[in-house]
């Protein structure tokens, strides 16, 4: 079996993608870095990721099935439908060093999307079906609210989360993590679902 098909080397090369995002940046996400990151030849990362492209997409894909992973575990843990919500919300601020660096790969794989059909319809799918989560999960809160008045709070709570993150990453000095708390807690408040 090649190095590229053992899941192993597939592991470690994921790893290096992430570990690249994180020190440097998706601007500094190059086939070259990412080999540098991995200890292995270019070859090998071209063998998984032919290009660029193939990098940014992973890096998405990435974020998307740790994002997904992680609020699968806050929904089953959460004693009430509300709860979720505020669980799986929260995740999803700038409060911790991974949520800062999640929170730069989303704003950074958005960016790069502009103008390319493929990468802003990857983005548009994991948005979407952030989107469903979210609106499940406002629905199961608020279970006698028209699908208008799920859809609206829905849509506010994600901008506000993905808002606030983004602030939050660009400037943690201005935006601690006990106030981005403090800014959900209080539209949920607002909302009627804290």
């Amino acid at each position: 079996m090649s190095r590229a098909a053992n899941p192993r080397a597939a592991e470690q090369l994921s790893q290096a993608v992430w570990d690249v995002l994180a020190a440097q940046g998706l601007e500094h996400l190059t086939i070259r870095a990412v080999a540098a990151a991995a200890g292995c030849t270019t070859g090998l990362v071209m063998h998984r990721f032919p290009n660029r492209r193939a990098l940014l997409t992973h890096a998405r894909e990435l974020l998307h099935a740790r994002t997904r992973e992680r609020v699968e575990g806050l929904e089953r843990a959460a004693p009430t439908p509300r709860a979720a919500l505020r669980a799986v919300l929260a995740q999803g601020l700038s409060t911790t060093e991974a949520g800062t660096l999640e929170s730069f790969v989303w704003l950074g794989f958005l960016a790069a999307a502009v103008g390319d059909e493929e990468l802003l319809e990857l983005h548009r799918t994991n948005t979407r079906a952030w989107r469903r989560r979210i609106r499940r999960l406002v629905a199961a809160a608020a279970p006698l609210w028209s699908d208008h008045q799920v859809s609206a709070a829905a849509l506010a709570l994600m901008g506000l989360a993905e808002g606030v993150a983004v602030m939050a990453s660009a400037d943690p000095e201005m935006y601690s993590a006990e106030l981005q708390e403090a800014a959900l807690d209080r539209t949920l408040a607002a909302l009627g679902l804290s």
